[in-house]
């Protein structure tokens, strides 16, 4: 049976079984903007499960940070279960693709050790609309847009590492398992959000992720 799509709520398209993986300063002005250097190896972290809602969702910014900002993402889904991929066999354990929003306080980025409160608050990782699996990374448009305006705008051609390069790291250090999710990092141009905006991710290929952010 088909619906149209203005007659049905999306929900997040995928509820990873284990770990979202982010991947941190894969874009070289991205790094620079924020005063730092390109890492010498893939700077990754984690993001519970229970970071990830759905398109229009809402973000709700925590109690313990006055500065939270948006990242616009191409995301990576895995099909397979999989451990230390060659590069040249990663399109075989990726399922497909999808948008996400990897919300940072950065606040508290600054001053903890570790970026696991900072990153992984509940709904810290929208994803959506929904899962593309056919579809050539090497030169995607990423669009970030804070209340309409365009404030990032790069391509996948711009990451330090590309899809597979990053699907075989991330495999190295863990068993990747069916449904999760590799967040690819972000293009340069990252902001501050707010109780009342509205943050949209598009990517070319895929679709628009729409995410309201309130304050409760």
């Amino acid at each position: 049976m088909r619906h149209k799509l203005e007659d049905v709520r999306l929900l997040a398209p995928i509820i990873p079984r284990s770990k979202v993986i982010g991947v941190g300063r894969n874009f070289v002005e991205h790094a620079h903007e924020l005063g730092n250097e390109v890492p010498a190896q893939p700077l990754l972290f984690l993001k519970p499960n229970t970071a990830v809602v759905g398109p229009n969702d809402p973000v709700v910014l925590p109690e313990f940070s006055e500065e939270v900002s948006f990242e616009a993402e191409l995301c990576v889904v895995i099909g397979r279960i999989c451990k230390d991929v060659p590069e040249d066999r990663a399109d075989d354990v990726i399922f497909g693709y999808t948008c996400g929003n990897d919300l940072t306080a950065r606040d508290v980025q600054k001053t903890d050790l570790q970026w696991t409160r900072a990153k992984g608050f509940d709904t810290s990782a929208p994803l959506g609309p929904w899962i593309e699996t056919d579809l050539d990374t090497e030169d995607l448009q990423i669009q970030g847009r804070l209340n309409g305006e365009v404030r990032q705008d790069g391509s996948t051609s711009q990451m330090i590492r590309g899809v597979r390069e990053l699907v075989s790291v991330v495999s190295q250090a863990f068993t990747l398992l069916p449904g999760d999710v590799i967040m690819t990092g972000t293009p340069a141009g990252v902001g501050l959000v707010k109780e009342g905006d509205r943050f949209e991710v598009e990517i070319e290929g895929i679709g628009r992720l729409s995410n309201p952010i309130v304050r409760r």
